[in-house]
């Protein structure tokens, strides 16, 4: 496995001034593409970087840049560093806001919170860099310029990315509970709502009234016909 340099592009700027290896052989120990390489070189890049010596730090040997310099297919391999520097700690906390932004915070707080009412101040604390106390008051319309407040995308302001406005909402309506009692009421399946229901059948009663009405309607033809009716 190759071990990236300690400083990658200072490292391929020195290569490129000190050695005859490929722009490819560079990329590849440096983790670089090699058109970057290649900018380097025609100074288009990398300006006002010092070369580092992979030598000196321990990641390369003379032997290993000759034989790469005589093979243009062999690949560096580099070596554990003889220097290590401290890992960086993660800083938790509310995100910092450039001075020139500061002043847009109060607007882009006021925009979360109408559009976003789901987010939590945790949540607008980590995208906008401001407090609790801020984001109540705010809310409250308790803040010292709050008359004057415009609601502001802070993606458009450049306080945040969208990226993390959009896993922020996303994350907030994850963990919002569902409510169930607004459902409503749930529809009858399709075998129930295509059956037509039966007609019921006529009484005995009905059926006795609808025989008197035919004989009385031929009761009726016969005296206006104003003859006796043949016996069949």
């Amino acid at each position: 496995m190759n071990t990236a340099p300690l400083m990658p592009k200072a490292t391929a700027v020195w290569l490129v001034e000190n050695t005859a290896l490929s722009f490819d052989q560079i990329a590849q120990f440096c983790n670089l593409h090699p058109l970057e390489v290649k900018a380097i070189a025609d100074g288009d890049a990398a300006q006002g970087i010092k070369g580092l010596d992979p030598v000196v730090t321990g990641q390369l040997t003379r032997e290993q840049i000759g034989q790469a310099e005589s093979d243009p297919d062999m690949k560096l391999k580099g070596s554990e560093p003889k220097v290590r520097l401290p890992q960086p700690k993660s800083k938790k906390g509310p995100r910092y806001t450039p001075v020139s932004r500061r002043q847009d915070r109060p607007n882009a707080i006021l925009w979360l919170v109408r559009n976003h009412p789901e987010l939590k101040d945790a949540q607008i604390m980590r995208l906008v860099g401001t407090t609790k106390s801020t984001i109540e008051s705010i809310r409250e319309r308790t803040h010292w310029n709050a008359a004057n407040l415009q609601p502001m995308d802070p993606v458009t302001l450049g306080l945040c990315s969208q990226i993390d406005l959009d896993l922020e909402v996303h994350r907030a309506a994850q963990e919002k509970p569902v409510d169930h009692t607004a459902q409503g009421a749930t529809l009858l399946p399709a075998s129930e709502t295509t059956i037509r229901p039966r007609e019921p059948e006529p009484s005995e009663e009905k059926k006795q009234s609808e025989e008197l009405n035919v004989d009385a309607v031929f009761a009726k033809l016969k005296q206006i016909g104003g003859g006796k009716p043949s016996e069949d």
